[in-house]
């Protein structure tokens, strides 16, 4: 066996796995440079740290399972200007995620609600943390067999650990009173711990037409909205204006 296969083999006894697959080239590139040893380690150590993270994060956003990966710089402005700049920057900061602030993006179908959460929980993962995304429906049917499938007890356990949780189309039905008190357990889980956002097409004051239960609904808004921040997304849907259609400059409407 070489010398190179057995420092090979040592890195990977050491977890230096990434290293291992790159060491010939480090050494190409330190004996041309003429680096000091120092400088040789650094580089080493600096690739593998660098190799972790990106895959670490990889596995993040396959993990967060967003329906598409469309980040905040491809978000249309132009197309939303309820919202500003200035605006989508300080979302950007996530300083909100720090302080364990929840984002409540209210609005009708189209205007880039969902757009806008996803490409929040890529920019949180990109910066280190934690994220699931998750459609109204998809939870209360992952939550209602979690006792019963290791799929979905994976995937809470997941949703429980994230630092950020998003909770897409919050009105998309109306919840039995299982269903509801299983979204409060949730929803107090995650109060101190994590940070929710909230897509929805009708505001807090009527989503106890979804959850039914006066008291279930007071106790879930009032860890919801005691620190949240309400983004109110408007104007016509970004889809029907940009739709394809099969008629050449025509409109299904003419």
């Amino acid at each position: 066996m070489s010398d190179l296969s057995q420092l090979q083999d040592l890195l990977r006894s050491l977890h230096l796995s990434e290293t291992s697959h790159r060491v010939s080239e480090l050494l190409r590139e330190a004996e041309k440079q003429q680096h000091s040893y120092l400088a040789f380690l650094r580089n080493v150590l600096e690739y593998e740290q660098t190799r972790r993270e990106l895959k670490l994060t990889e596995r993040r956003l396959k993990w967060a399972a967003f329906p598409y990966q469309k980040t905040l710089d491809e978000f249309n402005l132009a197309e939303q200007q309820s919202l500003s700049r200035k605006q989508v920057n300080q979302l950007k900061d996530l300083t909100w995620l720090d302080q364990l602030f929840n984002l409540i993006i209210l609005g009708p179908p189209g205007v880039g609600k969902t757009h806008l959460a996803t490409g929040l929980g890529i920019e949180a993962i990109h910066r280190g943390y934690k994220v699931m995304f998750i459609s109204m429906g998809e939870l209360i049917h992952t939550l209602k067999t979690e006792e019963f499938t290791r799929k979905s007890q994976a995937k809470m356990k997941r949703i429980r650990e994230a630092n950020l949780v998003i909770i897409d189309d919050l009105m998309f039905m109306a919840m039995d009173q299982r269903e509801a008190n299983l979204f409060f357990h949730l929803i107090n889980d995650l109060y101190n711990h994590s940070s929710i956002i909230l897509t929805s097409n009708k505001g807090p004051s009527e989503w106890g037409e979804l959850l039914g239960y006066p008291g279930i609904t007071t106790a879930i808004l009032d860890r919801i909205v005691h620190r949240a921040e309400v983004i109110h997304l408007n104007g016509d849907s970004y889809r029907m204006k940009h739709r394809s259609s099969i008629f050449e400059h025509e409109s299904v409407q003419n």
